[in-house]
C-alpha cells in the first residue's frame, strides 16, 4: 500500500524534546513577531496586479485572503505545537498520513518557495529600476534589460529582467557561503517596512487628492470574475494571498510561548488582523488618491494582469500614470500626489528589505529539498554539505539557478499565482493532518489546542480550495502538472530508496545540531 509508510511520531518527538526551549514569548511579543513576518513582499509588489483584477474591490480581496489565513493559522499552530520540528507541512504529513502524501506536499513546497523567491526578485527589480536608477541617479535601463519577454506578454522590447536575475544569483551566493541575517538586522528591516507603510497610509488618506469618487464602481469586474479567470475580488484575493505568507513562522513559536493556549491564537489572529487592516488602508490610500480602476478590454472585462494586451495599453500615454501599470506601485502613488521624496524613501525601503525576503524563501526551499534528500526520497547528492561553508551548496545552487531564470523571464503576478497554488495545497494538507492526528494520536502533548477543530479544519480546507479554484487557469494547471512530474520521480526513485522502507528514521535537531538514527521495522512495500 502507498499510505502505510508513516514516519514514527515518537522518534520525531524524542528529538524535539532534546531542544528544551524555554517559554519566553508573551501574546503581544508573538503578535509583533507575526506582523514582522507577514508584512513584506505582497503589499509592496502586488498592489498593481491586484487592482487590475479587482479595482477598488482589492480592499475586499485583502479581507477574504486574511480570513482564510486566520483559520489556516490556527491549524498550523496546533500541529506545530504537537510536532515542533523542521520540515513544516512535509514533516507533519509524513507523521500523520504517510510517505506518498508527504512527498506531494514537499514537492508543492519546493514549487511554492522557489517561485515565490522569483516573484520577490521581480518585485525588487521594479523598485531598483524605478527608485534607485531612475529617480535617484537619473539612469534609465533599456527595457530589454529590465523586463523579460513573458513579463511584457510578448510585446516587443522585453528580453531579460537583468536586475531580478542578478539579485537572485547574489542571494544564492550568500546562502552558499553561509551568510545569514542576524536578528538585529532583521529587526531593523522590519522597522523600516512598517514605518514606510505607516507613512504611506497617513500621507494618502489625509491628502487633498483623496476622492471617494475613485472607488466607484467598487467591483468593476464583480466579486467573482469567472472560473479560471483570476479576476474579480475573489480572483484578486487568490493572488494577494501571497501578501500573507509568513504567518506559519509564528505558529512554530508555540513551544516558546508562555500560556500558549491563550497567547498563540492572540499572536496569530492578532497579527493577521493588524496586517489585514494595514493592507486595506494601504489599498484605500492608493486607490483613493490616484484611482485604481482596471484597464478594461472588450465586453467590459479587465485585461489579465501581465498580459500582452495590458502591456500595450500601459505603453499608451493615457495610462502612463495608472496604478495598475506601475512596477513600484506605492512609491509611484506618493510621487503622483506630490510626495516624491517620501515615495523615493519608500522605494529605498523596499529595495533594502526585499532581498532579505528572497534569502528566507531560498533558505526554506533548500531546507525542504534537504530534508527530503535526507529521507532518501531524493538523491543524496542534494544533501551534500560543503566542507568549508557547511551549507547544502549543491541544492542551493540548483535552486538559485531555477529562481534566477524564473525571475528573468516571468511577470510578478503570474509568479505569485503559481506560488500560491503550492501554498494553498500545503495549507489544505496541514488542516487535514491536524484532524488526522487528533483522531489517531489524541494523547500527544499539545502546547496549543484549536477550539472547534470540527469547524476550523474543514473551513481551512474549503477556503484553500475556494481560492485555488479562483486562480487564473494557467496557474491552476501548473500544480497538477508539477505534481505528476513529482509522482513520476517518487515512483521511479524515491519509493525504492526511501530510508523509511529500509527501516531507518533519521531525525535532525536543528537547534542542538544533533542527528539520531533510529532503527525500526521496515513497513510492508
Amino acid at each position: 500500500m502507498f499510505l502505510d509508510r508513516i514516519k514514527p511520531l515518537d522518534a520525531i518527538l524524542a528529538a524535539a524534546r532534546q531542544k528544551a526551549l524555554k517559554p519566553t514569548l508573551g501574546g503581544f511579543q508573538l503578535m509583533l513577531f507575526g506582523i514582522g513576518c507577514i508584512i513584506g513582499t505582497g503589499i509592496f509588489v502586488l498592489t498593481a496586479a491586484g487592482a487590475q483584477k479587482a479595482g477598488p474591490g482589492l480592499m475586499l480581496a485583502f479581507l477574504i485572503a486574511g480570513a482564510v489565513c486566520v483559520v489556516a493559522a490556527l491549524c498550523y499552530a496546533e500541529i506545530a505545537a504537537a510536532v515542533p520540528v523542521s520540515g513544516s507541512a512535509y514533516t507533519y504529513t509524513y507523521a500523520t498520513m504517510g510517505e506518498l502524501l508527504a512527498w506531494t506536499v514537499g514537492w508543492a513546497l519546493v514549487l511554492e518557495y522557489a517561485i515565490a523567491a522569483s516573484a520577490v526578485s521581480v518585485g525588487w527589480s521594479g523598485y531598483f529600476v524605478g527608485t534607485i536608477l531612475n529617480e535617484t541617479f537619473g539612469i534609465y535601463l533599456p527595457q530589454w534589460l529590465s523586463a523579460g519577454p513573458l513579463a511584457l506578454g510578448g510585446v516587443e522590447g522585453g528580453l531579460i529582467n537583468l536586475p531580478a536575475l542578478l539579485i537572485a544569483l547574489l542571494v544564492t551566493g550568500l546562502l552558499i557561503i553561509g551568510t545569514s541575517e542576524s536578528a538585529r538586522v532583521n529587526a531593523v528591516l522590519v522597522t523600516i517596512k512598517v514605518a514606510a507603510l505607516t507613512a504611506f497610509v497617513v500621507l494618502t488618506l489625509t491628502s487633498s487628492a483623496f476622492d471617494v469618487a475613485h472607488f466607484n464602481p467598487f467591483l468593476p469586474a464583480g466579486a467573482f470574475g469567472g472560473f479560471g479567470s483570476g479576476l474579480g475580488a475573489v480572483g484578486a484575493a487568490a493572488t494577494i494571498f501571497f501578501a500573507y505568507v509568513g504567518f506559519d513562522a509564528v505558529s512554530t513559536a508555540a513551544e516558546e510561548t508562555k500560556n500558549p493556549q491563550r497567547n498563540v491564537p492572540l499572536g496569530l489572529v492578532g497579527s493577521l488582523l493588524v496586517c489585514t487592516v494595514f493592507y486595506i488602508l494601504v489599498a484605500a490610500g492608493a486607490i483613493g488618491t490616484i484611482g485604481g480602476q482596471p484597464i478594461m478590454g472588450p465586453g467590459g472585462v479587465p485585461f489579465p494582469a501581465g498580459s500582452e494586451e495590458l502591456a500595450r495599453q500601459c505603453a499608451l500615454a493615457i495610462h502612463a500614470d495608472a496604478l495598475v501599470c506601475s512596477n513600484e506601485a506605492l512609491a509611484h502613488v506618493l510621487r503622483q500626489i506630490g510626495w516624491s521624496g517620501v515615495g523615493n524613501a519608500l522605494g529605498i525601503a523596499a529595495f533594502l528589505a526585499l532581498p532579505s525576503v528572497i534569502l528566507v524563501l531560498l533558505f526554506a526551499q533548500t531546507r525542504i529539498f534537504f530534508v527530503m534528500s535526507r529521507d532518501g526520497l531524493l538523491p543524496e547528492v542534494l544533501s551534500r554539505v560543503h566542507p568549508k561553508w557547511h551549507t547544502p551548496h549543491v541544492v542551493t545552487a540548483i535552486t538559485g539557478l531555477v529562481v534566477a531564470v524564473g525571475a528573468a523571464f516571468f511577470p510578478v503576478g503570474q509568479l505569485a499565482d503559481i506560488a500560491n497554488a503550492g501554498t494553498l495545497y500545503a495549507f489544505l494538507m496541514v488542516a487535514l493532518a491536524v484532524m488526522v492526528l487528533r483522531r489517531t494520536q489524541p494523547d500527544v502533548p499539545r502546547h496549543f489546542r484549536v477550539s472547534g477543530l470540527w469547524f476550523v479544519g474543514p473551513a481551512t480546507m474549503a477556503g484553500c480550495l475556494f481560492l485555488f479554484l479562483n486562480l487564473p487557469a494557467d496557474a491552476m494547471i501548473v500544480l497538477p502538472v508539477w505534481t505528476l512530474i513529482g509522482l513520476a520521480i517518487y515512483l521511479l526513485y524515491g519509493r525504492r530508496r526511501s530510508h523509511l522502507r529500509q527501516g531507518i528514521v533519521e531525525v535532525v535537531d536543528d537547534v542542538a545540531g544533533e542527528e539520531t538514527a533510529i532503527p525500526i521495522h521496515p513497513p510492508r512495500s
